[in-house]
């Protein structure tokens, strides 16, 4: 399934037909920043959210190919976050990027540790990515 390519205006222009779009949920801006310039280095879209009400917001309006979530977030955890995204765009996958493992995964597709090198981080999201747009 192809991400859809909208014309957003708030998104970078340039090769957004070819550059998948992620979602990236990290609480703390500074650990965000740093995750999504990882991410846009290796041809990634990017958008970031420090909220969960501006992740779910994200997720309704944009076409998103995956969403990264921390699990340890300010009054829920990306496990239970998983479960309504799912609701929202069931076929978008979710990677639980956190130090913290979580009890159960519920609707998490894919758990990485924080604490895993960057380039296998950044392995299993090509994977994932690849295969949502196959």
């Amino acid at each position: 399934m192809e991400c859809d390519r909208d014309p957003v205006s708030s998104l970078p222009k340039q090769n957004s037909a070819r550059r998948p779009l992620v979602l990236c949920l990290e609480d703390s801006p500074t650990y965000l920043v740093l995750r999504k310039k990882v991410l846009e280095r290796e041809g990634y879209e990017v958008i970031g959210a420090t909220t969960t009400d501006e992740a779910l917001k994200v997720l309704r309006e944009f076409p998103v190919c995956a969403t990264i979530a921390d699990h340890m977030l300010q009054g829920t955890t990306g496990a239970e976050l998983a479960r309504e995204m799912k609701k929202i765009k069931p076929h978008v996958p979710i990677i639980l990027f956190s130090g913290t493992v979580p009890q159960s995964l519920n609707a998490v597709d894919v758990y990485v540790n924080k604490g895993e090198p960057t380039a296998k981080f950044l392995g299993i999201v090509r994977a994932v990515v690849q295969r949502y747009r196959s």
